[in-house]
């Protein structure tokens, strides 16, 4: 039996993860006949999977994810959505968060857009890296209250911190003069810094309409799509699929 003054320093020491792993070394006799390296080996890994749980935990809980279980492994490629698995399983190996790429979702309402950014941000989470979710209204509507309330700059350094923003629900929302600024500072901070996840029905050409400027416009859709991996998603609802009535 180990001695508590033992295990009370590891207590101290925040070793949750290779305290679990001695008590289940000392409740098996199979593993009480290994060598001590071979369980010093096991604790070691123990406190490594310990702690890359909790900071996937923590992750995933900032993420505030639509979705906080959606994962690209996951995907249904039974159904039909005009993109091949090859495609889909590119984003699995999460090269794009490496590069800085974006990633645009687009296709009809029901087809997993958002499903599949909230996939591509589990990934960004587990890779380690600070991602958050936001239908675009949202962000907006965070903007305004922050500028009100005197928080903005505290506001605008939480999303530099970000290195997956997710944005849901771009095209709904009217843009108006003020909110295209915020926007443009958004976007323009995370050039090339950090990968913006987009997900929309609304087709690409309709963008520079949509967002009303005709110069922010150009300045704002440059930064986005310029080296942008863009899914065109087609077929049926998934809804209609799952609940046919």
């Amino acid at each position: 039996m180990l001695e508590q003054v033992t295990l009370d320093k590891m207590r101290t020491l925040k070793l949750t993860g290779m305290l679990e792993g001695l008590t289940h070394i000392e409740q098996s006799q199979a593993l009480q006949t290994l060598s001590f390296t071979e369980r010093l080996s096991l604790l070691v890994d123990q406190e490594v999977l310990h702690r890359e749980n909790k900071r996937l935990a923590r992750l995933l809980k900032q993420a505030k994810l639509r979705y906080p279980q959606a994962m690209v492994e996951d995907i249904n490629y039974e159904h039909k959505r005009a993109v091949s698995p090859e495609q889909l399983k590119c984003l699995t190996t999460g090269q794009w968060l490496i590069k800085h790429q974006n990633i645009l979702l687009l296709g009809p309402t029901g087809i997993g857009k958002t499903y599949l950014a909230c996939a591509c941000a589990q990934r960004a989470c587990q890779m380690g890296f600070n991602t958050r979710y936001y239908r675009l209204s949202k962000l907006f509507e965070a903007i305004r209250i922050a500028k009100a309330d005197g928080s903005y700059s505290r506001l605008t350094s939480q999303l530099l911190k970000v290195q997956c923003l997710v944005i849901d629900d771009w095209g709904i929302d009217p843009i108006t003069p003020e909110r295209r600024a915020d926007l443009l500072e958004i976007i323009d901070d995370s050039y090339d810094q950090r990968s913006i996840i987009i997900a929309s029905q609304l087709p690409i050409e309709h963008w520079h309409d949509y967002v009303g400027d005709h110069t922010i416009a150009d300045a704002i859709i440059d930064r986005i799509i310029h080296q942008a991996m863009q899914f065109i998603l087609k077929g049926e609802s998934l809804r209609k699929i799952l609940d046919p009535s």
